[in-house]
């Protein structure tokens, strides 16, 4: 009796003690199966069932294949997916994707392009996301700065650039620049780049340059004033009590000598200037010190500008870097 591998099928016969004769298509199948286990065969499969799939889930795709085939005469017939169950949906698979090869690699070179415009559009911005993240540096006077990359250099609008690619860059620049117009956030970004050394008036609207060192200017000031006034009470009591020779001799001359405050950087200057008129105010003073700040060249953009500002105290007071609430 000819049967299939159901066990129920070969213990009755076994029990009845009669021949049993395999059947020849069940174990072809099997055998076919067999062969399709083979790993490359396994990844041509899959990879040609993805390809099918993304065919049957895109109208534009489907839409694109018709009119190739219409255009290059090729049979019009859709694409047949595989079913596990049956090795011949495999094998008719394959061949009607051997049969449309012409209008898929058509539709397929399109894709390729469209992944070259996104890597052509997306590829310079890769290292930027991670670097403006930074938390052990100083990264907000890095925005105008970007910005202005963006637009002059890796965003601007290029020959080479398809359709899609130019599209990508200028969605992100005009996002970029939307998010920043907002005149007090642009406000912020230019104190920013004012007081990096890095920077300075460099990314700053010559329209607004006046505007934004006027109120470095009257920030600073602020903030000085309220020190000054704070360390004067002390300095008159340390001036009316002055020290004993006794007390002198014991100091020693390997006394630390005490930290600098940000005041006392003008300190001298505004309590001068309290007294007489021929010496210059503290916004004057500010005003130089600024004035001097600006006139040394920018540092390298790699520096760390608030270790710069401990560096060379001899080439500028900076005092600018010294006031951290600005």
């Amino acid at each position: 009796m000819t049967t299939d591998s159901g066990a129920n099928m070969v213990k009755a016969l076994d029990l009845n003690a009669w021949t049993r004769l395999q059947c020849f298509g069940h174990r072809l199948h099997l055998a076919i199966e067999k062969s399709a286990k083979d790993p490359r065969v396994d990844r041509t499969v899959s990879i040609l069932k993805k390809m099918v799939s993304a065919f049957s889930f895109s109208w534009k795709k489907k839409r694109e294949l018709a009119r190739l085939q219409t255009e290059m005469r090729l049979p019009p017939h859709k694409l047949i997916t595989d079913s596990p169950t049956r090795w011949g949906s495999k094998l008719a698979m394959i061949e009607r994707v051997l049969e449309q090869e012409k209008a898929i690699s058509e539709i397929l070179k399109a894709d390729k392009d469209e992944m070259e415009s996104v890597v052509k559009a997306l590829g310079p911005l890769r290292d930027f996301t991670d670097a403006l993240s930074g938390e052990d540096y100083v990264s907000v006077s890095y925005v105008k700065p970007v910005l202005h990359l963006f637009k002059e250099h890796l965003l601007k609008a290029d020959d080479d650039d398809t359709d899609l690619s130019g599209e990508m860059k200028m969605t992100i620049l005009n996002y970029l620049t939307d998010k920043y117009k907002d005149p007090k956030t642009d406000e912020l970004l230019d104190m920013a780049s004012l007081v990096d050394p890095r920077f300075k008036t460099k990314y700053i609207d010559s329209d607004n340059l006046e505007k934004i060192q006027a109120r470095a200017v009257s920030e600073l000031e602020s903030l000085l004033n309220v020190t000054v006034q704070a360390q004067c009470p002390a300095a008159s009591s340390s001036t009316s009590t002055s020290q004993s020779p006794e007390a002198e001799e014991n100091q020693g001359p390997h006394q630390k000598k005490a930290k600098k405050t940000l005041a006392s950087f003008l300190k001298t200057s505004a309590v001068t200037a309290a007294g007489t008129s021929a010496s210059p105010s503290l916004k004057e003073a500010i005003e130089a010190e600024l004035k001097s700040y600006l006139s040394v060249p920018n540092v390298d953009s790699e520096m760390d500008p608030l270790e710069w500002a401990t560096l060379k105290p001899e080439k500028v007071d900076k005092l600018i870097f010294r006031a951290k609430n600005l």
